[in-house]
C-alpha cells in the first residue's frame, strides 16, 4: 500500500473518532434498535407460537409418536414463550448483527471493514446450514433411535410420554448446536485475523482438532455413532475449509500489506 492510500486511511480513521460519552450515546442508541427488533419479532412469534412449535414437533410426529403431554400447569404456557423467544432470537438476529456492525465499524480502517463484513455475511448463512442439517437430517434419525426402545419389556410395556417442555429442549439443543458448530469457520478465520493463532498451527493440530470434533459431536448427539457422524464429519470438512481459506486469505494480505506492514 503507498503512503498516500496509508495516509487517506488515517485519517478516514482520525474523523471518526469521538468523546466517550459520543461513544455511550451511540451504543445505547444501537442498543435500542436492537431490542426494539427483538421485541417487534418476539410479539410476532408469540401470537405464531403454536404453529411454529408444529413445525419442531413435526421430525417427532414422523417417527411415530403422536402424543405430548404436560405435568406443570404452567409448562405449555413457558413453552410457548420460548418458542416465541427463540424464533424472535433467530428472525432479528441480521438486525442486532447490522447494529453492532454499524457501532464497531467507524473504528476500522477501509481495508478491515471489507475483510471483516463476509464473515459477518457467513454468520447467518453457516448458522441456517447447521440448523438445517439438525431439522432435517440429525433430528429424524435421533428420534426414530430413541424412540425404538419402545415395547414389551419383561412382560411390561414400555411407552414413550415426553413432555412438551422436554422435547422443545430437545429440539433446542439440536438445532442451535449444530448451528452453531457450524461456526467453526468464522472462528477461525477471526482467531487468525486477530494473530491469536496461524495457519501452521492450526494444520499441525488437526488431529487434535478431529478428535474435538469428534467429542463435541458426541456430546451434542445421542449415543449412537450414525448420529454422532453427521455432525462429527462438516465440523471436519468444516475445519480443513477454514485451513484453505486462510491460506487465500494470507495470500492476499501477502500481495497487499495492510496500514503500517
Amino acid at each position: 500500500m503507498s503512503d498516500i492510500d496509508r495516509a487517506a486511511e488515517e485519517a478516514e480513521l482520525e474523523k471518526s473518532k469521538a468523546p466517550l460519552l459520543d461513544h455511550l450515546i451511540e451504543l445505547r442508541r444501537r442498543l435500542l434498535w436492537a431490542a426494539a427488533a427483538l421485541a417487534v419479532a418476539f410479539g410476532v412469534c408469540l401470537y405464531f407460537a403454536r404453529p411454529i412449535f408444529g413445525f419442531l414437533v413435526r421430525p417427532l410426529v414422523e417417527a411415530g409418536q403422536r402424543q405430548l403431554i404436560y405435568t406443570a400447569v404452567f409448562e405449555a404456557f413457558f413453552v410457548e414463550i420460548k418458542v416465541a423467544f427463540f424464533a424472535a432470537l433467530m428472525i432479528a438476529f441480521p438486525i442486532i448483527a447490522i447494529q453492532i456492525w454499524l457501532f464497531v465499524a467507524p473504528g476500522l480502517y477501509s481495508r478491515e471493514k471489507r475483510a471483516f463484513l463476509p464473515f459477518l455475511v457467513m454468520t447467518p448463512f453457516l448458522f441456517l446450514m447447521g440448523a438445517s442439517l439438525a431439522y432435517f437430517v440429525a433430528m429424524p434419525i435421533a428420534l426414530h433411535f430413541l424412540l425404538s426402545y419402545q415395547g414389551e419389556i419383561g412382560g411390561v410395556q414400555q411407552t414413550a410420554l415426553p413432555a412438551i417442555g422436554n422435547y422443545l429442549d430437545f429440539s433446542m439443543h439440536f438445532i442451535f448446536g449444530f448451528g452453531v458448530a457450524f461456526l467453526l469457520p468464522v472462528l477461525l478465520m477471526l482467531l487468525e485475523r486477530a494473530g491469536l493463532v496461524t495457519r501452521s498451527a492450526l494444520a499441525r493440530g488437526r488431529r487434535y482438532a478431529w478428535v474435538i470434533a469428534t467429542i463435541v459431536a458426541a456430546v451434542l448427539t445421542p449415543p449412537d455413532v450414525f448420529s454422532m457422524l453427521l455432525l462429527a464429519g462438516p465440523l471436519i470438512a468444516l475445519y480443513e475449509l477454514s485451513l484453505v481459506a486462510i491460506w487465500f486469505t494470507e495470500k492476499r494480505r501477502a500481495r497487499n500489506p495492510a496500514p503500517g506492514a
